[in-house]
């Protein structure tokens, strides 16, 4: 089988974990032996997997040059983007940032564009888009193959921005939902949102879990530690509203209180960043608090082998594979309630992410008794073994057959 599969990011280009999740699932997608083309609206030549056939959309022969490559992601930040088209509220009507940009809707458009021509040039199955920024493209691939259209959402746009969805992308969404022929959700989660937000039929959604990939990237946890004495609790991720690092740092505070000995780490950045270095200052605890910037590649699994705990506590998290990630570096994981991953791993603590007070207690356990840290590291580390790409890609492939009308999947 030959998959169109059009993305907006891929390692080590990527801003988040949706490129990440692109990554594994072409890799596993291989390994059950299906061709996937892989199209970005644009790829720098260096951009290469011996497991995926990437193309620019850009250097397609039948698509207009354009001479300045986008530069622009789906989760970019205000300082970003060079005019803005959304405003991302707080629950008490005050500004909190800007996430999109009207440039981001130009790129969407003319990736579709290109899409179109390329859906020509290819031969393919089945076409495969990735959350709303592809999804235009999918549809004109589809409306000129008259393939198929597998729509995968990753987050919706009520989970990016807390509630308060620009207008726009949610129109982009429900339009896509409704063209494809089925959808993948990351989580039940997802595919209850799917079906309340956009009035999708269940029937046509279909749930595939992430994974996470395993490798060998080890170091000696003494060699960075910040004093001997310090406990590290970590924050991995975008810093955006749908991460909660709000409620992060009000649980450092609390904390704080309790054990002065413990050092908070925030690795990512963001439109929230700003907000959230003048919080720590506000409630005395920028001493305590660090910020390391966006991480790529050995970095990543450095700062989770660093950490003593990593904590999740998003607001909305359609799944979330940064747990899964903490995990296989034997760290212990603290999550929201309100994620898709919670649906599937045990061996962690759960917190609702606006409980400060229990979310400071869960940190404060884990590093003040040596058996339960022993426990979520031994539980966790044998459980996820068990998350491996192939099983969602195979999940994939039965949904792919039954967009084609293949009958048993």
């Amino acid at each position: 089988m030959k998959v169109l599969m059009f993305g907006w990011e891929f390692p080590p280009f990527n801003s988040g974990g949706l490129g990440t999740a692109c990554y594994g699932l072409t890799k596993g997608l291989h390994k059950h032996g299906i061709d996937v083309t892989f199209v970005l609206p644009s790829a720098d030549i260096s951009l290469k997997a011996d497991f995926v056939r990437i193309v620019s959309a850009e250097n397609s022969k039948h698509v207009r040059k354009i001479a300045i490559k986008s530069i622009i992601t789906g989760y970019m930040s205000q300082q970003e983007y060079s005019q803005e088209s959304s405003r991302v509220w707080n629950s008490k009507g005050s500004k909190k940032g800007y996430i999109y940009g009207k440039n981001l809707f130009e790129e969407v458009e003319r990736f579709a564009k290109n899409a179109e021509a390329i859906a020509l040039e290819e031969n393919f199955d089945v076409i495969h888009s990735h959350d709303w920024m592809t999804y235009l493209a999918g549809i004109k691939a589809k409306k000129v193959s008259g393939k198929p259209l597998v729509v995968h959402m990753h987050a919706t746009e009520f989970d990016r921005t807390a509630d308060h969805p620009n207008q726009m992308i949610y129109d982009i969404e429900r339009l896509g939902l409704e063209q494809a022929d089925k959808i993948i959700a990351v989580s039940n989660l997802t595919k209850n949102k799917i079906i309340q937000h956009y009035g999708i039929n269940p029937d046509k959604i279909e749930v595939v879990h992430n994974a996470v990939e395993f490798n060998e990237n080890k170091f000696k946890k003494e060699n960075f530690r910040i004093k001997e004495d310090d406990k590290i609790v970590l924050f991995l991720g975008r810093i955006t509203i749908q991460k909660g690092p709000e409620y992060f740092v009000y649980a450092a505070k609390k904390a704080l209180e309790v054990d002065p000995n413990i050092k908070f780490i925030f690795a990512g950045d963001g439109d929230m960043a700003p907000f959230i270095i003048e919080k720590t200052a506000e409630l005395g605890i920028s001493d305590k608090v660090l910020f390391t910037g966006f991480l790529r590649g050995a970095e990543i699994d450095k700062a989770y082998q660093m950490a003593d705990v990593y904590v999740m506590p998003s607001v909305s998290e359609p799944f979330g594979i940064t747990p899964l990630e903490a995990m296989r570096n034997n760290t212990p994981v603290i999550i929201s309630k309100q994620s898709g991953v919670s649906e599937v791993i045990n061996n962690c603590l759960k917190v609702d992410f606006w409980d400060i007070d229990q979310l400071a207690n869960k940190i404060i356990s884990v590093l003040k008794y040596p058996e339960l840290h022993e426990c979520l590291q031994e539980n966790g580390i044998s459980e996820v073994k068990r998350f491996n790409w192939e099983i969602p890609a195979k999940k994939c492939i039965e949904v792919y057959n039954q967009s084609r009308g293949v009958k048993g999947g």
